[in-house]
């Protein structure tokens, strides 16, 4: 099991106990720095306090289960407004609703396509922009995530 698979299994029970949604665990290397980071969610947003709690609430069962061989940093977030979708709820969650598709490489000249979510099916995402509807492979998508319009 991946480390993110295993930290969001015993993260999550804990985060929704705190009235939280577990949104998404990474590990990632930056630099020559490595950080474990959970990010959640609630109805109205998260604040300082929630991640607080969190990270008080997961450094004794990160001690405890030692998921992490090497040294990390630990970090608790807010989702953010401009998330990224990764799962199939995800999408289905955020129908309708404003996103950004970015590409690995240019398709019609273009990497980013701003957009309205249109479809989500078997990885492939269906974006509505101005130029009509477009519908990309999962393989070519780099990054799906919300777009905040002002």
């Amino acid at each position: 099991m991946k480390i993110t698979e295993q930290v969001a299994s015993f993260a999550r029970p804990l985060v929704e106990g705190l009235g939280l949604e577990l949104w998404d665990v990474e590990y990632v290397r930056e630099g020559a720095d490595w950080f474990l980071r959970i990010y959640i969610d609630k109805d109205g947003g998260v604040d300082i306090t929630d991640c607080e709690a969190v990270s008080r609430a997961m450094d004794p069962i990160l001690d405890e289960k030692d998921p992490i061989p090497d040294s990390y940093h630990f970090e608790v977030c807010s989702a953010g407004l401009e998330r990224v979708l990764k799962r199939p709820q995800d999408f289905s969650r955020y129908m309708g609703s404003p996103i950004m598709v970015k590409l690995y490489k240019p398709h019609d000249g273009m990497k980013e396509y701003p957009g309205v979510l249109e479809g989500y099916e078997n990885g492939n995402v269906t974006v509505s922009t101005p130029n009509g509807s477009h519908t990309f492979e999962k393989s070519e998508i780099a990054l799906v995530r919300l777009r905040v319009e002002f």
